[in-house]
């Protein structure tokens, strides 16, 4: 069977891959100030950086409505056997939740709830390019992916925290307390929601070089095909410390560099970098 393969614009996967794949992507919606932008249509990571330094207050994301996912999956229901959508977490958006309401309209449409953003969802999206080489039913291949999401590794390390602050996530006691210790974060999505789960100590460099041995050293139970080193604006000196790491303790096929979206840049701002993989079974 035909199976055409989309997904929101968090999930961060590079051009390259995008056209490799032949995915759909839906740009989620960027609120600045009052103001409407489509995520990596209209509106960079840049973008919002620029405008967040020059005084401007924090951009947000928010979810398409039902009409854009219904004109969406029309565009492939017609020509393909079936259109798997995958979703960022229906935790942090309503959109998936109106990918499903849209998909009530189609027989061959099924969503996908990543249980993640950035390229934790991209890992359940290039597997689901995987299986559907050789997929027979849809509602088969989509439990498949519902399994695998549960398997996806997604953190990250901040470097600064004023995003986090004017956000809301941090206090800014909190944060005056971690700069002054010179304390940098780990974020982890798990079951589909983000917590702090450890602070690394000193300069970025070190911090993510203590990072990818804690994400890799001794892990036995890791599915060997690809790992993400994904980050938002940041140093060529941090992210070749993210590298040397994953060269020393991963034993990964494909080790792919990408720059985090809109969703992971307005939340977490720059200096901002995750390693994303998947445990075997």
């Amino acid at each position: 069977m035909r199976v055409k393969i989309i997904s929101d614009s968090t999930c961060d996967l590079s051009p390259e891959l995008v056209q490799k794949y032949d995915i759909g992507i839906i740009p989620l919606i960027v609120m600045k100030n009052t103001e409407e932008f489509l995520d990596g249509v209209t509106i960079t990571p840049a973008d919002i950086f620029a405008h967040v330094t020059a005084g401007g207050s924090l951009c947000s994301t928010a979810a398409r409505g039902v009409a854009v996912f219904q004109e969406e999956f029309s565009k492939y229901a017609g020509n393909y056997d079936g259109v798997i959508h995958v979703n960022i977490s229906s935790d942090f958006s309503s959109s998936y939740q109106n990918a499903c309401i849209a998909a009530e309209d189609f027989d061959n449409v099924r969503v996908v709830d990543s249980r993640n953003l950035s390229t934790g969802q991209g890992l359940v999206v290039l597997k689901a390019c995987e299986l559907a080489q050789t997929a027979t039913d849809l509602d088969t291949l989509k439990a498949e992916l519902d399994e695998f999401a549960t398997r996806v590794e997604a953190s990250f390390v901040l470097d600064r925290l004023d995003y986090m602050v004017k956000g809301g996530r941090c206090s800014s006691v909190a944060a005056l307390g971690a700069n002054l210790l010179g304390l940098k974060p780990c974020i982890e999505v798990k079951d589909g929601k983000m917590s702090v789960v450890k602070k690394y100590r000193g300069h970025i460099e070190k911090c993510l070089s203590a990072y990818v041995r804690d994400r890799l050293a001794d892990r036995d139970g890791l599915e060997d095909g690809t790992i993400f080193i994904t980050h938002t604006e940041m140093s060529p000196q941090s992210v070749e410390a993210a590298k040397a790491g994953v060269a020393q303790y991963g034993h990964f096929k494909n080790v792919y560099e990408t720059i985090a979206g809109c969703t992971v840049s307005c939340h977490c701002g720059p200096g901002t970098l995750g390693v994303l993989f998947v445990r075997s079974k």
